[in-house]
């Protein structure tokens, strides 16, 4: 039996129906231009949020973590007051659970487990999202298209949990496939899958967590995405996607904050075309000068990165990593490093020893493989249709 099948048998004195995965992600890049309407590259990791889940006749949900100190929530669907009702963690699957109500979806029993580290800009809130999704329509015997099911995460997220999210990371979590990164545009929906071998041209892209937290709700990715709305309507553009002439859109703006703003989100959208265009002609090796680019973009015009981030890209290059960036919302997550594969243990040493030098806590290492969308990793448990 699979350990998460045998928790969730101990937690609620009844065996699971299936165990489902969804996950984390990185995004290659395309920082902040999901919510203007703009163009991300991002790809699934191993890493993810996995749950065990079994249906309930009587319309209650049960949410339970293996990751949390609390004792869960129980909530009957059909008498929840909608977003609000809950504040904690299970506001995310909650509120996915009952924007899926009138599908058909109706109560069940879930337990989580998850090896991602939370805060550290990897997604873990949609890979939880998306955990939930997948595995309650699959007990319903439901068969939404997963570029809709992300857009009703995303909205779980925005109403149930108050994170003013883009659709990035929900479909990422349901989209992505082995081996390629999502080239997706985030204004029509549309996406296409782009190979990303790096093993094959002898590179390796570390994942480091630099052990500062930051959690998106506390406001400052709010404020991000306020700035850039008001850019928009100042500019009279739908979103900042729209802005055809940088030059002439930063000398319209008297606000300076706002022009830094505007400059990343337009000049990151090319980033991403061009990252496209190399991955697609087989140029990874080029790939270092537009990540440390976007980084630089992220950190002197949006102005949301942090000391560890700026440590840990400025050892890495030293020790001779041909580029990188932060990655996540900002204030604290995750950096990726690219690197030659026998040049990976300098880098990472090189990264150590910044910390170590400034009395910060040990960095984290993982190498990021392109991996799997959202799906069921358990044997059929006689679902429905």
């Amino acid at each position: 039996m699979d350990v998460l099948e045998a928790a969730f048998a101990e937690a609620y004195r009844r065996d699971a129906e299936g165990v489902w995965h969804a996950p984390g992600r990185v995004n290659l890049i395309g920082e902040h231009t999901d919510y203007n309407d703009g163009l991300v590259l991002p790809f699934a990791l191993p890493r993810g949020v996995g749950v065990a889940a079994a249906r309930r006749d009587d319309g209650v949900l049960e949410l339970k973590s293996l990751q949390a100190a609390d004792q869960g929530v129980t909530v009957d669907l059909g008498q929840s007051r909608g977003p609000g009702t809950i504040r904690t963690w299970a506001a995310y699957p909650f509120g996915v659970a009952e924007l899926l109500r009138p599908l058909g979806i109706g109560g069940a029993s879930l337990l989580f487990d998850s090896d991602l580290p939370q805060g550290a800009g990897l997604s873990s809130s949609a890979a939880l999202e998306c955990a939930t999704a997948v595995a309650l329509c699959e007990l319903y015997g439901v068969e939404p298209d997963r570029r809709e099911l992300a857009r009703l995460a995303q909205r779980a997220e925005n109403e149930y949990a108050g994170v003013p999210c883009g659709i990035m990371d929900q479909s990422a979590s349901l989209l992505c496939t082995e081996g390629h990164a999502l080239l997706l545009d985030c204004r029509t929906g549309l996406s296409s899958q782009v190979p990303l071998d790096l093993p094959g041209k002898d590179l390796t892209l570390l994942l480091i967590d630099t052990r500062a937290r930051h959690a998106l709700g506390d406001g400052d990715y709010g404020r991000r995405r306020a700035e850039c709305e008001r850019a928009a309507t100042l500019l009279g553009v739908p979103a900042l996607r729209d802005v055809q002439d940088l030059g002439a859109a930063l000398s319209r703006l008297d606000d300076p904050v706002l022009r830094r703003r505007v400059q990343h989100v337009v000049t990151e959208n090319h980033r991403v075309e061009a990252t496209a265009g190399l991955l697609r002609a087989g140029a990874e090796q080029e790939l270092g000068g537009l990540l440390t680019a976007s980084h630089l973009s992220l950190r002197d015009q949006y102005e949301i990165s942090w000391p560890e981030a700026d440590l840990a890209l400025e050892a890495a290059l030293r020790a001779g990593a041909r580029g990188g960036r932060m990655v996540g919302g900002g204030f604290g997550g995750s950096v990726i490093v690219l690197t030659a594969t026998g040049r990976a243990g300098a880098v990472r040493d090189a990264i150590t020893a910044a910390y170590r030098e400034r009395g910060l806590a040990e960095p984290g290492f993982l190498e990021a493989i392109p991996s799997a969308g959202a799906r069921r990793i358990s044997m059929d448990g006689g679902l429905p249709g």
